[in-house]
């Protein structure tokens, strides 16, 4: 079967190679798969920032879709032709995060991840993926969506009337507008493209701030809800955002800190506790959670916002494409035939 390995940092040197198709062992399922897509994460990782010590050689990226071709003995929740995503932490079924389930993650070293024509994972740690999505947008629901649901739906306990606040136009922050526009709620979004405003302005979003324009777009975010502040912050920046989105934020408000794809500047941690923030780290989340969240998006019959599809041959370009932060949505890769 084609794969990719990481043999040496950097993206440029990611390689293809040959494997033998896996066999699964009892209580493990075989997976085709027809689809993957892309986070920040699989940058970090493939260019060695994300683990610098991390064992090699390793396939890449956690997010991927495909069907069941082969049961091992004992497997009994999955059948042949079975539409699956594997979890992103497949030691984490339910309950709290815990270190040891949070060394299961797929992707990062430790388990190969889904940049691969086949693989095999243990049939608890695999979920059915909604019927009217395609292989290509189901790929794009582990990691970005199960985070999203994660953060405002679990930790944030959304409901209709509460106000939200996204920042940038990526995975997390697509899916975070979309499944709070489903709960009712009112949604700020920010960017730094005008375009990419418009297009989540048609998705749903109420209002919408261009950070280019409106450096203090804390002061904007505090101008539109009359001086209140929001009830979330999907906060996907770093250090770099953080203290905006303090300041933006409600007094008791709800920050899900997600990413650090800005960690420039210091953060004082002063205001967080004399507003009564609410500050919750997200490590994307558990099965339990993926499958609510696919629950929700059938019944709403949600579909993913994919920016950008290549090839299986061209992942280098892929995730280029995604380091320079142009998409809006998620980045796919097609594996063969669907």
């Amino acid at each position: 079967m084609r794969t990719y390995e990481i043999t040496e940092f950097g993206i440029d040197r990611l390689s293809a190679v040959e494997r033998e198709i896996p066999v699964p062992a009892a209580g493990e399922v075989l997976v085709r798969f027809h689809a993957v897509s892309l986070n920040y994460r699989d940058v970090m990782v493939v260019s060695g920032t994300y683990n610098p010590r991390m064992k090699l050689p390793a396939v890449p990226f956690s997010d991927g879709a495909g069907e069941v071709v082969g049961v091992g003995d004992g497997v009994t929740k999955w059948k042949i032709g079975d539409r699956v995503s594997p979890t992103v932490i497949q030691g984490w079924i339910d309950g709290e995060p815990s270190a040891e389930k949070s060394k299961t993650a797929i992707g990062a070293g430790a388990f190969d991840g889904v940049l691969r024509e086949y693989g095999t994972f243990d049939q608890e740690g695999l979920v059915r993926i909604p019927e009217h999505l395609s292989y290509d947008e189901a790929a794009t629901l582990p990691c970005a969506a199960v985070t999203a649901w994660h953060a405002l739906v679990v930790s944030g306990k959304i409901k209709a009337g509460d106000t939200v606040l996204t920042l940038g136009t990526g995975g997390v922050s697509i899916f975070s507008l979309q499944i709070a526009k489903h709960f009712g709620a009112r949604v700020i979004s920010t960017s730094s493209s005008d375009e990419k405003l418009e297009r989540a302005r048609q998705l749903g979003a109420d209002e919408t701030i261009n950070y280019r324009t409106r450096e203090d777009w804390d002061k904007a975010v505090l101008e539109i809800t009359d001086g209140i502040g929001v009830d979330h912050v999907i906060e996907v920046g770093g250090t770099g955002t953080l203290t905006k989105s303090v300041k933006a934020v409600k007094v008791g408000g709800h920050i899900a800190l997600i990413g650090a794809l800005d960690m420039a500047g210091e953060f004082n941690p002063i205001p967080v506790f004399m507003k009564g923030v609410r500050v919750q780290g997200i490590f994307i989340g558990s099965r339990v959670m993926f499958e609510g969240l696919n629950e929700t998006i059938t019944a709403a019959k949600m579909r993913p916002v994919i920016d950008r599809e290549f090839s299986f041959e061209e992942a280098g370009e892929a995730l280029r494409y995604m380091e320079s932060g142009s998409h809006f949505g998620k980045i796919v890769i097609k594996i063969g035939d669907q």
